[in-house]
């Protein structure tokens, strides 16, 4: 196996550029290279870890032999969920390791760096698509709501920074294959609708869920006027104590 430490980066630059054609490699194994991937990882071989290398190549071998490695190593024996599992299922599992993977081996190397190059770094690195996004065909959301901007609700009315932040999590199967807008992922807390951007929506800052300002009877102008929103159900339980 080629060694996975043929590079030393130590820069910020340098270490994005490493985790880059790592990424791209992987990008290859996991879409254009696909087939060929899938058929080396035979459930009747040993563990196998799926490498990406600094040269941009990729490669299905065995884990490194020494303890601890030299770096951190890739997931292993992801060759033995292969027929247990859908393809699409599993492809997207393997990009989810391989996701956590990079991530550990850009922030072995920038261990040394200081707290504002880390933060550079993973901004860096943030910027482009997991691969999970890419095998799943997931499309990246520049504009989903930050719900710490200090708005108190999704469109213009304030709350405090520290305030609620929600989202439904998704299994693997419902995330493959998505193309809708992450925004869906966050429900009413009253009617469980999904988030539209042309609604009013409130948080609550006591048990962070996130209301329709229809539901909960509160306008933007009213939300203005709020320190503190406590939903209808928090304020019951407030009033019964």
């Amino acid at each position: 196996m080629e060694s996975i430490s043929s590079s030393n980066p130590r820069s910020v630059e340098e270490i994005y550029k490493d985790f880059s054609n790592r990424r791209a490699a992987l990008v290859r194994a996991l879409s254009h290279d696909v087939d060929e991937f899938y058929a080396l990882c035979d459930p009747e071989k040993e563990n196998l870890c799926l490498y990406g290398h600094p040269n941009e190549s990729w490669e299905v071998a065995l884990p490194a032999e020494e303890v601890p490695p030299e770096l951190p190593e890739p997931a292993i024996g992801i060759n033995f969920a292969r027929d247990g599992m859908e393809r699409k299922d599993w492809l997207s599992l393997v990009a989810v390791h391989s996701d956590c993977w990079l991530l550990s081996v850009a922030f072995y190397f920038g261990a040394r760096l200081n707290a504002n190059e880390r933060k550079r770094l993973f901004s860096l690195i943030n910027e482009v698509p997991t691969l999970f996004d890419v095998v799943t065909e997931r499309k990246p959301n520049k504009d989903k709501p930050n719900m710490d901007s200090g708005s108190k609700s999704r469109n213009s009315a304030k709350r405090s920074a520290e305030g609620p932040r929600r989202s439904t999590p998704k299994s693997y199967e419902d995330s493959y294959g998505e193309e809708e807008d992450e925004h869906s992922e966050t429900l009413c807390g009253s009617c469980g609708g999904n988030y539209n951007a042309d609604e009013f929506w409130i948080g609550c800052d006591i048990c962070e869920r996130w209301f329709h300002g229809k539901c909960v009877k509160i306008t933007p102008a009213k939300a203005e006027s709020i320190k503190q929103y406590k939903c209808p159900s928090c304020n019951s339980k407030r009033s019964r104590q």
